[in-house]
């Protein structure tokens, strides 16, 4: 007998899903009873700039990206409310999960999940038009209500954006972490060793971190060519740490 092998996939509830009362809905779809998947992590962000251009960087540069991180971030569905602005996040775990959840989400357009899987939780979402400046319709915006990672590479990137180590019980964690063994402070995408004004401290000694972000940040120090941004190590570590206007 083949044993199957564990799988992680990030799912997050976004601000439409949470205005609309759909929690409930989309946890109901996504329980253990309909997937046989297990929570892994689970945590409510008040998603700063900083992490949504992190998790949505594929799409930087397209005439929805702005649009996509007010999205995300909440300021659309809440401009006036700032302390309603969160996603819920949630790391979803066991064999086959990455189809699991995706086959649950439904098609990314909303039209099409309506036509290709009546049911499906994006079904329920919105396709909203996008206008440029002069008020001249330039394509549309998906509000799909939920993401599920598509694949395993980025299902590790985005758990590993959104979650730190220890988010996510011992038994349950499948990538790689380490013990800090020195400070990193951040300010405007710059790493130090040490406090620099306006800076703030994101790693201490002591502190347990993705093993690929200490590997990263020793090469930002050391000037050289790392794997990813500062700006992706730092993202996770100040989740919830700061409030944007």
């Amino acid at each position: 007998m083949v044993k199957e092998v564990r799988e992680n996939t990030l799912v997050l509830i976004k601000p439409d899903a949470l205005k609309n009362s759909l929690t409930g809905y989309i946890l109901s779809m996504l329980s253990e009873f309909h997937t046989g998947l297990h929570f892994a992590g689970t945590k409510i962000v008040s998603v700063s700039t900083l992490l949504a251009e992190e998790h949505y960087e594929e799409h930087r540069g397209k005439f929805f990206y702005p649009s996509l991180i007010e999205y995300i971030t909440g300021r659309l569905h809440y401009p006036d409310e700032p302390w309603k602005r969160r996603v819920i996040a949630f790391v979803y775990q066991g064999p086959g999960a990455i189809k699991k959840i995706r086959d649950i989400a439904g098609p990314t357009n909303a039209h099409d999940a309506r036509v290709q899987k009546p049911g499906c939780i994006r079904a329920l979402g919105t396709v909203v038009p996008v206008k440029d400046d002069t008020g001249k319709f330039i394509g549309d915006r998906v509000d799909n209500l939920i993401h599920a990672s598509a694949n395993a590479t980025d299902a590790e990137r985005e758990i590993k954006l959104w979650f730190s180590p220890t988010d996510i019980p011992p038994y349950m964690r499948d990538y790689t972490a380490e013990v800090c063994d020195r400070h990193y402070y951040y300010k405007d995408a710059i790493i130090s060793p040490t406090h620099v004004p306006g800076s703030i401290g994101f790693l201490a000694p002591g502190d347990l971190a993705w093993k690929s972000d200490l590997e990263a940040l020793q090469l930002h120090l050391k000037g050289k060519k790392a794997p990813c941004s500062v700006n992706t190590v730092a993202a996770k570590y100040l989740i919830n740490m700061k409030n944007e206007d």
